[in-house]
């Protein structure tokens, strides 16, 4: 079995298919795009993709990907963003003069780049800058990324929870090219897209029959498609599987305002999304 993700041997994206699927073989791809075309191509069973950050926020363009590729979700993992910085062999985080990340990294280090007076490289992938420091060799740079990529490259990892925010968390979908609709954990939730009919307070009305059903509604985003502005899909993710009566209520209700809703995955809830 073989899991895709998107970055380099070494990524954060890697340290969730160990954490999460350790039986999986993991399979490095460039972007999002191709680990999730390794899916629907047979070159992977499964699909670990990043979709939002705790601290960050949304990962762009992944909700708008998700549509479009033909799977399903069929899992979530959380996995903790633990930010090390590497160096090669000797080097010291004194010596360190400049660290190289992806942009998202290096805003969620904001403050100890700047307590360490540090210059900073954006770069196209965490581990792909791991891998650079690594073929430079040079103990004056560095690269902010997980001890994964410190194993993977024969790095030194010179410090390690420089994040700004303690509690900084990754949330995964996983994707498969088969839907699993049964009940597989106590807490399910239900994902799907869809579009409102163009009339007015259409959106409103197709979210009253969540509120009036008791259905918790914990993400809902909108997507401009087809290049105009007036056209708006919304990607939505709820408390409960399709066959409770509640969320069956809402999603009827949904479906009379709208001029499409597709189901994009059920699966069972990692955490849960209130208190009580």
């Amino acid at each position: 079995m073989r899991i895709a993700f998107q970055g380099e041997e070494g990524a954060y994206g890697h340290q969730a298919c160990r954490e999460a699927y350790p039986g999986h073989a993991p399979l490095p791809c460039p972007s999002f795009e191709d680990a999730l075309a390794a899916v629907r191509e047979g070159r992977a069973d499964l699909g670990m993709i990043a979709v939002e950050n705790s601290t960050y926020g949304r990962v762009a363009d992944v909700h708008h990907l998700l549509p479009e590729s033909g799977l399903s979700i069929v899992a979530e993992a959380f996995v903790a963003v633990r930010i090390a910085v590497l160096g090669v062999r000797g080097a010291t985080l004194a010596g360190l003069r400049r660290v190289r990340g992806m942009g998202i990294l290096l805003g969620q280090a904001r403050g100890f780049v700047r307590a360490q007076g540090l210059q900073t490289l954006a770069w196209s992938d965490n581990a792909a800058g791991a891998r650079e420091v690594a073929r430079l060799g040079d103990p004056a740079e560095g690269a902010l990324a997980s001890e994964v990529a410190a194993e993977a490259y024969g790095l030194d990892v010179l410090a390690r929870g420089v994040e700004d925010q303690a509690g900084n968390t990754t949330r995964f979908l996983v994707m498969a090219r088969e839907a699993d609709l049964g009940r597989r954990g106590p807490h399910m939730m239900t994902a799907f897209v869809f579009n409102v009919r163009n009339i007015p307070a259409a959106l409103y009305k197709a979210m009253g029959g969540f509120a009036t059903n008791g259905v918790n509604m914990t993400k809902l985003e909108s997507y401009m498609i087809g290049g105009r502005f007036s056209a708006t899909q919304f990607y939505a993710e709820v408390e409960g599987h399709p066959e409770d009566a509640p969320l069956a209520r809402a999603l009827e209700e949904l479906r009379f305002f709208s001029t499409e809703v597709r189901l994009m995955g059920v699966f069972p809830a990692a955490r849960p999304r209130h208190e009580g």
